[in-house]
């Protein structure tokens, strides 16, 4: 029951956090100016995916933060939350497309070292990380397209 108790505070953290930083950093006129590639996503797509990513990404952690003995890559993951819950602010907040981009670099770098990590304890958590990362490289071509054209 503790275990399950736990899983519903990281689902719980994870999507709240999020759906936080996603409603104080919203869009706004500073992006809608901007000039996008033609691959942009319609806005309403963010609102489905994140929170899909987010239910993975905080079950990947409640797997490693609930492993009996050592906790392999509970460090990256937590850091890539930081890092991802960092990059609204960046981006939206303070509206440095550049340094957005790195904070994206980052984000990613440490996810896929999330994954590598845990490919042999856990590769259920691992692969939790799949679409995340996926979305990750994407949002990043996207963040250098938009920093290229603008």
């Amino acid at each position: 029951m503790a275990k399950f108790l736990t899983l519903i505070v990281f689902v719980v953290a994870v999507q709240g956090i999020g759906a936080l930083i996603g409603t104080t950093f919203t869009t706004g006129e500073w992006y809608e100016g901007l000039t996008k590639p033609f691959f942009n996503p319609p806005s309403y797509l963010f609102g489905i995916v994140w929170p899909i990513l987010y239910l993975l990404v905080a079950i990947a952690g409640w797997r490693v933060f609930s492993s009996e003995g050592e906790m392999p890559g509970w460090g990256l993951w937590v850091s890539q939350m930081l890092l991802n819950f960092a990059w609204s602010p960046v981006f939206f907040g303070a509206h440095q497309i550049f340094w957005a981009m790195w904070v994206l670099i980052a984000t990613l770098v440490l996810s896929l070292s999330f994954m590598a990590t845990n490919w042999h304890q856990d590769r259920i958590a691992a692969f939790c990380f799949v679409p995340y990362v996926a979305w990750l490289g994407f949002a990043l071509i996207l963040n250098f397209s938009i920093w290229i054209l603008n």
